[in-house]
């Protein structure tokens, strides 16, 4: 199946204060515990005393001068520091994005239109990613597995690859791709301490395939999605249910997961990357 138009996109940006990293990429400016990046003001060292702001130390320094004569004296320094007026740095510094597609491919829903959608989604993705050091990667889980259809990557050639042929029907194993997409998310942090994942799962939240076989799929599935969000990773649901025969499951899922659940009864390429802009927007 072709994917759908790709489109132009716009930057990413989330608020400085949100998330410290020890990183660089290119595409969100984030603050950095490394002693690279801009050093944009300073704060009380407290015990991180790897990165001092000379210029701020000397300045809450500077009101005790009178009282320290003593202390100045003793030392013979013409200026008298205690660790009270340490400050150290803060930096900021561009760190880079992951987006991890997330897709119920079964028979369960309208198969052919969602992911039309989300490989034209993805694409664009790929493309604005291209220059900007962001990744973006694909499971699809269907039948009694997980697939890590794309890795996470930056190459707009292995993604037309990997998108050419994308299986579908069956069953939905959803509790195998959340966990699928958890450990995606753990070992490119692994490799990237500083990347700011973010998972787009597109499904009905119905899961009719366990892991274990020792509990339902559903509870297993919610169990996993608490893992998530146990592991600070930021989820957005898309409800892919049509909203006559929605029982609520997706939401019930997002709960689970922590972040919001949309619904899109007629999905595109551009409704679904819109929604993941403006999700980075408010991480």
């Amino acid at each position: 199946m072709e994917a759908a138009a790709e489109f132009e996109t716009r930057k990413l940006n989330t608020q400085l204060d949100k998330m410290s990293r020890k990183q660089s990429g290119r595409r969100t400016s984030t603050i950095t515990e490394r002693k690279r990046g801009r050093y944009i003001r300073a704060v009380p060292a407290g015990n991180k005393t790897n990165d001092i702001a000379f210029d701020a130390t000397l300045r809450a320094a500077a009101p005790f001068q009178i009282q320290r004569s003593d202390q100045k004296k003793q030392t013979g320094m013409a200026y008298a520091l205690r660790k009270s007026d340490l400050q150290r740095k803060i930096r900021v510094k561009k760190a880079s994005n992951l987006v991890l597609f997330a897709v119920d491919a079964s028979w369960s829903m309208a198969v052919s239109e969602r992911m039309q959608a989300t490989k034209g989604a993805i694409m664009s993705l790929l493309t604005d990613a291209y220059q900007r050091r962001d990744r973006v990667g694909l499971i699809v889980f269907q039948k009694d597995r997980a697939s890590l259809v794309l890795p996470p990557t930056n190459s707009v050639t292995l993604a037309k690859e990997a998108l050419v042929d994308i299986p579908v029907g069956g069953k939905t194993p959803l509790s195998a791709g959340l966990l699928l997409a958890y450990e995606t998310v753990r070992k490119e942090k692994l490799a990237m301490p500083d990347v700011m994942p973010l998972i787009i799962l597109l499904t009905d939240g119905a899961g009719n395939v366990s892991i274990s076989e020792k509990i339902s799929p559903q509870d297993e599935a919610h169990q996993i999605a608490h893992l998530i969000k146990e592991a600070d990773i930021r989820t957005v649901t898309v409800n892919m249910e049509h909203v006559a025969f929605d029982q609520g499951l997706a939401q019930k899922l997002a709960d689970q997961l922590g972040g919001p659940c949309y619904a899109l009864s007629q999905i595109r390429a551009d409704n679904l990357l819109e929604t993941v802009r403006q999700e980075m927007d408010r991480a």
